[in-house]
């Protein structure tokens, strides 16, 4: 019985503590859920914040948006554009653009027939059996034959040709150096692990970076694709500067040519070198043109390229760099017509002034009268000249209240004899149109490579733009410029000299 009744006892004891384990362990769990739960309450407490939020922003859009779409419809067809920023080019207006190609009644424009023939080939029809010219698709007979003459203008395929120069050299005691022998399209020679690039390939690759404007890559690219020459973008760089110092006795002339000049146009822009700001200048006469890269937009500069003693007429814009040099000079008029323009477009209030409409018609005049020079005869444009003058110092000694009218007016008196000067010369002009067109191939180049990476890059694209541009304007032939100055820089140096003793 003892026994049956502690066995029980044991039982209970047990029931007990599960129990009571069990109890912890719920009380456990029902601690966590209720801290699960204030959280979840909190998150839906403010979800339902920021959907009322929401709910009344949304409210408030469409009230906006019914009072704007209300007032678009009440509002005029053409409503008044609001004003662009000064830093954004307005819209060209649309303009009727003219039938491309020349007018009916004209005869076509052609290109030309080529000088020479290189190879005549003979086509022949299809035969039939009985060997009569058929049909080359059903096979009948041919009747009422001619002849025709296609003429095909066609290109030889690019491909690499290796040259082996052999060569002799000697120790000469007299010069104390040894000479080797070379050819004249032969570059000098270099000790170096490769073939060298011949007088066509560095022709080439100046024309393609210089005069088309390629990048460097772009230049290794059209090699390796149409003749199949394997060569870095660092080899074209370097090659370019060997070049550029091959020719600066060639530049060293084109600045004296210049210096002698009757009459020359300049403009600057910006150039980078090494990402650091500078200035590509224009100097240009009707056969030459010379760019010079400088780290100055300050007249030492221009004085520099021109010379102290130029005798010359300087052709430029108002920027007071050119005031510097000590010759005459002619201001360009378009420069003005187009600061009237501007001003008169951001102030209503000089576009409203007798100064601006008076001002106008005076540089429109001028420019039209030199037009007429052979056509008045002397007498009558001498006496037309003096009246235009005597008007343009009235205009620029009167005085003005509008603050843009006076700033003009005493440009006008500043430069005013310099205004002027082209309708005393047959030859010169009264803008600077040359040198804005001379520096535009530099600002198409600038935009694509975005200046130079050093002091020696940019100096060379100074000196082969310019020696390319004035073969150009001279109506050469630039590939063969190019080649025939390399030949004469080269022989100008024969015989190389070699390093080594004897």
């Amino acid at each position: 019985m003892e026994g049956r009744e502690l066995k029980l006892y044991e039982q209970r004891t047990q029931e007990v503590q599960h129990l009571r384990s069990e109890n912890h362990f719920l009380r456990q769990d029902r601690d966590h859920y209720r801290k699960e739960w204030f959280f979840v309450l909190q998150r839906v407490n403010a979800v339902q914040e920021r959907n009322k939020k929401l709910v009344e922003e949304n409210r408030r859009l469409r009230q906006q948006n019914r009072e704007l779409l209300s007032a678009a419809a009440s509002a005029p067809d053409k409503a008044e554009a609001k004003p662009s920023p000064d830093w954004i080019k307005p819209p060209v207006a649309r303009r009727r653009r003219k039938k491309p190609g020349r007018k009916e009644g004209h005869p076509a424009a052609l290109r030309p027939m080529p000088d020479h023939i290189d190879s005549d080939l003979d086509v022949a029809l299809p035969k039939d059996s009985a060997g009569r010219e058929s049909c080359p698709h059903c096979n009948a007979c041919l009747c009422d034959l001619e002849s025709h003459e296609r003429v095909v203008e066609d290109i030889v395929p690019a491909k690499v040709v290796v040259t082996c120069y052999h060569t002799r050299s000697g120790w000469c005691p007299s010069c104390r150096k040894r000479v080797e022998s070379r050819a004249p399209e032969q570059p000098p020679a270099a000790n170096i692990p490769h073939g060298q690039l011949g007088i066509n390939a560095l022709a080439t690759g100046v024309l393609l970076r210089i005069h088309h404007r390629l990048p460097f890559r772009q230049v290794t690219g059209v090699f390796a694709n149409l003749p199949g020459l394997s060569v870095s973008p660092g080899a074209i760089t370097r090659q370019v500067q060997r070049l550029a110092d091959w020719f600066d006795e060639d530049y060293q002339k084109l600045i004296l040519q210049m210096r002698c000049a009757r009459y020359v146009h300049a403009d600057e822009t910006g150039w980078r070198t090494n990402g650091k700001n500078g200035y590509l200048w224009a100097v240009t006469t009707p056969s030459h043109t010379l760019y010079h890269v400088d780290r100055s937009r300050s007249g030492k500069v221009i004085r520099k390229l021109l010379g102290k003693a130029f005798g010359g007429t300087l052709v430029s814009d108002f920027y007071s760099a050119y005031s510097k040099m000590d010759c005459k000079k002619q201001k360009c008029l378009v420069h003005l017509l187009r600061e009237l323009a501007d001003s008169a477009e951001k102030s209503p209030a000089f576009a409203a002034t007798t100064f601006f409409s008076q001002s106008r018609r005076l540089i429109k005049q001028m420019l039209l009268l030199k037009e007429q020079w052979e056509k008045l005869g002397d007498e009558d444009y001498i006496r037309k000249v003096c009246r235009l003058e005597a008007q343009l110092e009235a205009l620029a000694t009167a005085d003005q209240t509008e603050a843009n009218a006076r700033r003009l007016a005493r440009r006008m008196r500043q430069y005013q004899k310099e205004l002027t000067a082209f309708l005393w010369e047959k030859d010169l002009d009264g803008t600077n149109n040359a040198a804005e067109r001379a520096i535009r191939p530099a600002v198409v180049a600038r935009k694509i490579s975005g200046g130079s990476r050093s002091k020696n890059g940019a100096e060379a694209w100074a000196t082969l733009a310019s020696l390319l541009r004035t073969a150009g304007q001279q109506g050469k032939n630039l590939l063969e410029t190019i080649k025939s100055m390399l030949i004469a820089a080269w022989a100008a140096d024969k015989p190389p000299s070699m390093p080594a003793g004897p």
